[in-house]
């Protein structure tokens, strides 16, 4: 018994050493950047983002966001960190950048720039570009990002109509007006097929009220007529085709109907 605790306790004894020994040879993480003015950080950081490599450039530019706060150096990073987000594929750390941005410099003058970049955020999504390959019409998608997307760009052209990102956003713009548009038509469309006829006039005719000069007010007027025949409303089916008749004289959906092809287009190539 005696042998047994000596054993015991020269084992527990060697144990110790071996975990003190073990604590000694564990070398501390030493930051390479530690010291590192915010000038040499970012210079870093746009060195590694001209190469590419996000990972890298965000581990700068965050350090230079904790490290020196208050500096101009603070605010660049944060827009670069929307940017790297953007373009490695994070779209939300990317808006919680530009929102973190948003709050804490409301009259920067990249102001502009972070508004045109929230836009494209949510103008293409990751999802969006499988449409190439999936043939899906955009409009089809849930909308949200759309509206977004119209909302950002939209306030970056009346807040900043001379901006320089003005003009690409008018475009883009009008690409989401008319998507925006077609998806209250496929929504009508639903509607109308599963009998739902008032709804569908509801969504129909919001494109013809909200949505000025887009083509495809043509089949949300023709959805219109369809439900108001299937309603009975002889009258207002009459002054709907009367309406498009003026408007499209020349219009297919009264030989083709709902069966019309769909014009698929992808935005991603428009840019």
């Amino acid at each position: 018994m005696a042998n047994l605790q000596r054993y015991a306790k020269a084992l527990a004894t060697l144990c110790v050493v071996l975990v003190i020994a073990g604590c000694g040879a564990t070398k501390p993480t030493v930051d390479p950047t530690a010291g590192w003015t915010a000038e040499k950080l970012y210079q870093d950081a746009r060195e590694e983002m001209n190469a590419g490599n996000w990972k890298a450039a965000r581990t700068r530019l965050e350090a230079i966001e904790a490290r020196y706060p208050f500096g101009t150096y603070a605010q660049q990073a944060l827009i670069d960190q929307a940017y790297i987000n953007w373009k490695d594929e994070e779209p939300e750390q990317a808006l919680a950048a530009i929102d973190r941005f948003q709050k804490q410099y409301p009259n920067h003058p990249g102001s502009d720039y972070m508004l045109y970049l929230k836009g494209l955020i949510t103008f293409t999504p990751p999802s969006a570009m499988l449409t190439r390959f999936t043939r899906q019409d955009p409009s089809e998608r849930d909308p949200q990002g759309l509206r977004e997307s119209y909302e950002s760009f939209n306030e970056l052209i009346n807040l900043y109509p001379d901006s320089r990102y003005a003009a690409d956003a008018k475009q883009r713009i009008t690409w989401l007006v008319s998507t925006i548009a077609e998806n209250e038509v496929h929504v009508a469309e639903y509607y109308y097929k599963r009998g739902a006829y008032i709804a569908s006039i509801n969504r129909a005719q919001r494109v013809i009220t909200d949505f000025h000069g887009v083509a495809i007010a043509e089949k949300a007027l023709y959805l219109m007529y369809l439900s108001y025949d299937e309603l009975g409303e002889t009258a207002l089916r009459d002054d709907t085709k009367r309406i498009m008749d003026e408007n499209f004289p020349d219009s297919i959906l009264w030989k083709q109907g709902l069966d019309t092809p769909s014009n698929y287009w992808n935005p991603i190539n428009w840019f």
